[in-house]
């Protein structure tokens, strides 16, 4: 796939198949993204590939109740909660992979100012945006219907706990890795229309 088309074209995708991605597939993904630039080449990121149902299960749980703890306390309806819970935790448990994006600073460079700390973790935190972005190109252009999923920032240490992570590691974001599903035409519309409207305003 052509690079340029492939970034136009890229979608995230909410809706599953139930279909399994083979392990070549997933191994060939990571690889792109391991290709990523990063910070004094350091490479930060850390990958935890989830294809069982109970490891997907477990992470959805403890994110859910962090999520509705968080909520009820903003003092939001409870049936809101609880259909964003359900809505998120299916999200999960509903890819035959999620891919889980972490960001570790132990080979980055460590400083006793707060100001050369803060930048450092900035380049570590970017270096894994760039990973990812690899990451998603290259499911698009395997056929798969990526999508990226920021809900680990609010609640990292949940998470590490969840899945039993090193301490190091420090949840960035879930992408899930269903088939590609193939979009409705007022969808496909809808998405076109938009595009047409970001290419236009460049063009301005």
């Amino acid at each position: 796939m052509e690079l340029i088309a492939a970034i136009r074209s890229r979608r995230s995708l909410r809706r599953y198949t139930d279909e399994p991605v083979r392990r070549e597939t997933i191994e060939r993904v990571l690889t792109a993204a391991a290709w990523a630039p990063s910070a004094h080449n350091r490479q930060p990121w850390r990958f935890v590939i989830m294809t069982e149902p109970a490891a997907q299960e477990r992470l959805a749980r403890a994110m859910g109740e962090r999520l509705r703890s968080d909520r009820l306390a903003d003092g939001d309806a409870p049936e809101a909660v609880a259909a964003d819970t359900n809505r998120s935790a299916t999200r999960i448990t509903g890819a035959p992979v999620v891919i889980l994006a972490c960001l570790t600073m132990r080979d980055m460079h460590h400083y006793p100012d707060s100001r050369r700390k803060k930048a450092e973790y900035s380049m570590a935190m970017q270096s894994v945006a760039m990973a990812i972005q690899n990451l998603l190109l290259a499911a698009h252009a395997e056929g798969l219907g990526a999508c990226w999923l920021c809900a680990p920032l609010f609640c990292p240490d949940t998470v590490r706990a969840a899945l039993d992570l090193p301490d190091d590691w420090e949840a960035q974001a879930l992408i899930t890795l269903p088939l590609h599903v193939h979009l409705g035409e007022g969808e496909l519309e809808r998405i076109v229309t938009s595009l047409s409207r970001a290419l236009g305003a460049t063009r301005q």
